[in-house]
């Protein structure tokens, strides 16, 4: 099922050029009604549901119906980001509300090396891979 804005929440953001849910968006999809200060989904066919524009947007006002398999007919499942963790509250339609915390990261933002515990760079010219050592299946 494709995203939806609930109208009476969105704010469009507070007036930007551009709302959170436009910028998120992979597909393009989310679009501003500048006359109304509402964002949409301007072609509901094309989303694939990754929830990107659920997770962002400052309001809360995106939802996503999920499929039955995930959350029988009615429900709803509603994912709320901060910097460290996702809280996935799912709203199931007899009323029930169950909700689920899970990290985002497991390490302090900014403290990751990716080019850590790497090899030193060899020699441009070289025929070997990055990781490769130099030594062949002959040598071995």
């Amino acid at each position: 099922m494709p995203t939806f804005v609930h109208t009476e929440k969105c704010d469009g953001c507070k007036g930007g050029e551009v709302t959170a849910c436009m910028y998120i968006c992979p597909n393009d999809l989310m679009k501003l009604d500048t006359e109304r200060m509402k964002a949409f989904n301007q072609e509901p066919e094309q989303c694939w549901e990754c929830q990107c524009c659920v997770k962002a947007c400052p309001q809360q006002a995106i939802e996503v119906r999920a499929y039955a398999d995930v959350v029988p007919m009615g429900g709803a499942v509603i994912p709320l980001r901060t910097d460290n963790a996702i809280m996935w509250t799912i709203k199931f339609r007899d009323g029930e509300v169950k909700r689920f915390k899970f990290p985002v990261r497991t390490t302090p933002v900014g403290s990751i090396d990716p080019y850590g515990n790497k090899p030193e760079p060899g020699d441009i010219k070289s025929n070997l891979l990055f990781t490769e050592t130099g030594k062949t299946l002959s040598t071995i």
